[in-house]
């Protein structure tokens, strides 16, 4: 929490001084290289972003510390860049132009606005005659040029009313989009003139390209559920039959129509059933025809689980056995794995120099242990003194599997793998689009924002106006918590509910932005004086009620 409340701090101090800091660099009349500024400015920032996405992780996994990941020296690289960056930035202190503090120009602000509504509020007689703006009613105590920068910024904070939503887009990125890409397949064996565009005009075409960007998140998302696992809903349960014995078995549940084809012995790919419960919990009764002879066993099965049913012989008798299977594709890509020992002894399984597991005797069952995707053709199974190395071949991207070990009288070790929850098979190369169209919709929104917000702010103001530009961010990532809190959605109807809003958003800011008129501060000002002379010989003799703040 010391860490997070000082980079907050940091953070709420530096980024709405900093762009205007750049701006304040430039003259009025080099208005085409001050815009330049804030592209390199915005470029600068995506750049060290970029570079810490990738060195982050190469510093933090490739050297140990304390006898693990070294988050230290993950923290500590850009601390030290960061003292750097100071040095660097201290060493030109010089050749800055500095514009002078004018005060907590903020808290006069906000003195100014509640002056402005509580005068207006005890003047409402019909013999006081009315005044162009609700904020000329401050007059009596502040001066007309606050009077009219104070217009200027309400003006372009009312525009910044419908933006959180695209930073409500586009901060996804790290979260549903990065889990998105988990559930695809990693493995890898628009160009059109806008300088001529009003800024309004560029952000509102950043918003067109990230809505889309989301519609094309939604056509992936549904492509990847395609080859998901169903998950139970309450009063269900799946269930799928693996026959580990040497002939084929009739199977029947009792109330269920299912199963009415003989299951071979190790039929791949073994598929799972659903079984609608009359409660949460129930007791299933499972009866097994084999060569003549029958036998019947009772298991339990709670709801909205799965579960698989193993047959095999036990002295020359069937029976069976119920686990509960895992219903979740493995988290970031990895591969699932259990085993199942049908020998008479148990099997410790080593994977390179480490000790994997070990499976009791007699169909012991192992829990599921995660590895990376990977080819494990080396795999070491040692069964008293006699030690056996198998290919268990390719275990995929967010597969599960259950690997079931077996040994004929006169034959060496054999593993039968079944994948129980398919690999996934979307290729992440299918996120290019949304990434394509997200990164086009930030330069017309985000680097176009910060122009305007300098460009349309009085000289006093500028980082006030930074501010208010920065807060449409966090109130984005606010949308995205009461979103997701109140509206339960799957992953692509929520998709499509966020690209939907902010095409809303759209049309409302392109209206908004149809009847704004882009001013020039420092014309503004010119003429805000001219109106203050002017009104200051018009006020003589005009009583008002006494306001006092």
């Amino acid at each position: 929490m010391t860490g997070l409340s000082l980079i907050a701090l940091g953070t709420g101090g530096i980024k709405p001084c900093v762009a205007a800091f750049g701006g304040d660099q430039f003259e009025e009349k080099h208005v085409q290289e001050r815009n330049k500024f804030f592209s390199v400015f915005y470029l600068a920032i995506n750049a060290g972003s970029l570079i810490s996405t990738f060195l982050t992780p190469v510093l933090r996994g490739s050297v140990k510390c304390f006898g693990g990941d070294c988050y230290a020296l993950a923290f500590g690289v850009p601390a030290a860049l960061m003292i750097v960056a100071l040095v660097v930035f201290i060493t030109g202190n010089r050749l800055y132009k500095k514009t002078p503090p004018q005060g907590n120009i903020l808290l006069e602000v906000c003195k100014c606005i509640v002056f402005a509504l509580r005068n207006r509020i005890r003047n409402r007689s019909p013999e006081i005659p009315k005044r162009e703006h609700w904020l000329d009613w401050a007059s009596e105590k502040y001066s007309n040029q606050l009077i009219t920068e104070i217009k200027m910024v309400t003006r372009v904070l009312f525009l910044f009313i419908p933006l959180p939503m695209f930073w409500a887009l586009f901060d996804q990125q790290g979260s549903r989009w990065t889990l998105q890409a988990t559930k695809m397949n990693t493995d890898f064996d628009l160009s059109f003139n806008l300088t001529k565009c009003r800024p309004i005009k560029k952000m509102a075409t950043g918003m067109i390209l990230a809505s889309l960007a989301f519609a094309a998140a939604a056509i992936v998302e549904l492509k990847i559920e395609e080859n998901a696992m169903p998950i139970p809903a309450p009063k269900e349960s799946y269930i799928q039959v693996l026959n580990l014995a040497d002939s084929d078995v009739e199977l029947t549940i009792e109330g269920y129509d299912l199963f009415r084809q003989p299951i071979k012995p190790f039929q791949d790919p073994a598929e799972y059933s659903r079984l609608i419960l009359n409660s949460n919990q129930q007791f299933i009764q499972v009866k097994i025809q084999h060569q003549g002879l029958s036998s019947t066993c009772n298991h339990s099965i709670d709801e909205m689980s799965v579960h698989s049913l193993i047959i095999y012989k036990r002295g020359g008798n069937l029976t069976t056995n119920i686990i509960e299977d895992m219903q979740k594709k493995p988290s970031e890509g990895m591969a699932a794995v259990r085993f199942i020992n049908t020998l008479e002894w148990d099997i410790n399984i080593t994977l390179g120099k480490e000790e994997f597991t070990t499976v009791n005797k007699s169909y012991g069952v192992s829990d599921y242990r995660t590895l990376p995707r990977g080819r494990y053709n080396n795999v070491k199974f040692q069964m008293r003194a006699e030690v056996s190395a198998l290919k268990l071949g390719l275990l995929d991207f967010g597969a599960s599997y259950t690997i079931v070990l077996t040994q004929a009288s006169t034959e060496a070790l054999q593993a039968w793998k079944i994948e129980d929850i398919p690999a996934n098979n979307v290729h992440i190369s299918w996120q290019i689009p949304q990434y394509l169209l997200m990164s086009a919709g930030e330069v017309m929104f985000s680097i176009t924002g910060l122009a305007f917000s300098y460009s349309q702010a009085p000289v006093s103001m500028k980082s006030v106006l930074q501010a208010g530009w920065l807060l449409t961010v966090a109130f984005g990532n606010i949308i995205v918590l009461i979103v997701a809190q109140s509206a339960p959605l799957v992953q692509w109807a929520e998709f499509i509910l966020f690209a939907m809003l902010l095409f809303i958003v759209f049309v409302i800011f392109s209206i908004m932005g149809y009847f704004y008129i882009s001013t020039d501060p420092e014309e503004l000002a010119d003429k805000g004086n001219e109106h203050e002379t002017s009104s200051s010989k018009n006020m003589i003799g005009l009583v008002t009620r006494k306001t006092k703040l």
